[in-house]
């Protein structure tokens, strides 16, 4: 009887070992299938562009604030290669709020969605940007990246240190909507700063986003390759979607007060927000 339990109970530690071996070996199959990405891409979007598109307001949408927002904001930390393709859902590791709890106020005040859609996630389902962000880049950031809260802090950290928005600023060079920028002068703002040519992408004249690369340990970098050492083919090659002349635009937020009286639209903000954070302490209690 002993002889027979003890059999069986070598083949549950077979059956086991197997199984972690069929898990371990289906994760590292998913990361030898995409090669390891060359740098990194910090994308960063005007939200007076983006959110001037704004008609109506929902609970996720940070163009809904009761005041314009007028930095920069995160759009995502992009492990690429060096011929202008991208690796993508590297693993199965989904978002998980609860890891990145810590960070919440910088991601929501950083890190908001721009838009009322969900982002659509990896392996099916909709759901916030940073979900969408961390499956789709954060995990193909290996091995320099190891887990969700880092990609999460280290993104944070360098937009923090690459404060573009104060860089500009220091150049004169401000959110306004009648004022024109040459694209060349926001270029080389940024490269004698950094010491590194920035990608631009403009929509109809106004920058929509503005990219800095970075070397895997996160020195500055040419977001593109091949560069001449004229500054205006830099900028004709790094920056082909934007004109001459550039502009950072406001916008009027839809919360904001209309003839010093709550507008239909301030009240619906004020009730989004409310419930977007009563919503998000539900979930944490729940967790």
């Amino acid at each position: 009887m002993a002889k027979k339990a003890c059999l069986n109970l070598r083949h549950f530690s077979s059956f086991v070992l197997s199984l972690i071996l069929s898990i371990s070996f289906s994760s590292s199959s998913v990361w030898a299938s995409q090669r390891e990405f060359d740098y990194f891409l910090l994308a960063l979007q005007w939200p007076g562009t983006i959110c001037a598109k704004t008609k109506h307001c929902c609970s996720n949408n940070g163009c809904c604030r009761s005041e314009p927002i007028t930095y920069f904001t995160i759009h995502g930390l992009w492990a690429d290669y060096d011929d202008g393709t991208w690796p993508s859902c590297c693993t199965h590791a989904g978002f998980d709020i609860n890891k990145v709890e810590s960070l919440m106020p910088e991601l929501q005040k950083y890190w908001p969605s721009l838009y009322c859609s969900s982002s659509k996630r990896c392996f099916g389902g909709k759901g916030p940007i940073w979900a969408h962000e961390w499956e789709k880049h954060g995990t193909c950031s290996y091995p320099v990246i190891q887990d969700e809260y880092d990609y999460f802090a280290t993104t944070l950290n360098l937009y923090t240190k690459y404060n573009v928005t104060r860089i500009l600023e220091n150049a004169d060079i401000d959110a306004e909507n009648s004022a024109k920028y040459l694209l060349g002068d926001v270029v080389s703002a940024i490269k004698n700063e950094f010491g590194a040519t920035p990608l631009l992408v403009c929509k109809h004249g106004s920058v929509e986003e503005l990219r800095i690369c970075f070397n895997k340990d996160f020195s500055p970098r040419d977001c593109v390759t091949g560069l001449s050492s004229n500054l205006m083919d830099d900028v004709s090659k790094s920056s082909s979607s934007c004109p001459r002349y550039i502009s950072l635009p406001t916008y009027e937020p839809l919360g904001k007060l209309v003839n010093g009286n709550p507008s239909t639209s301030t009240l619906l903000v004020l009730f989004v927000d409310l419930k977007s954070r009563l919503s998000y302490q539900q979930k944490t209690k729940v967790a």
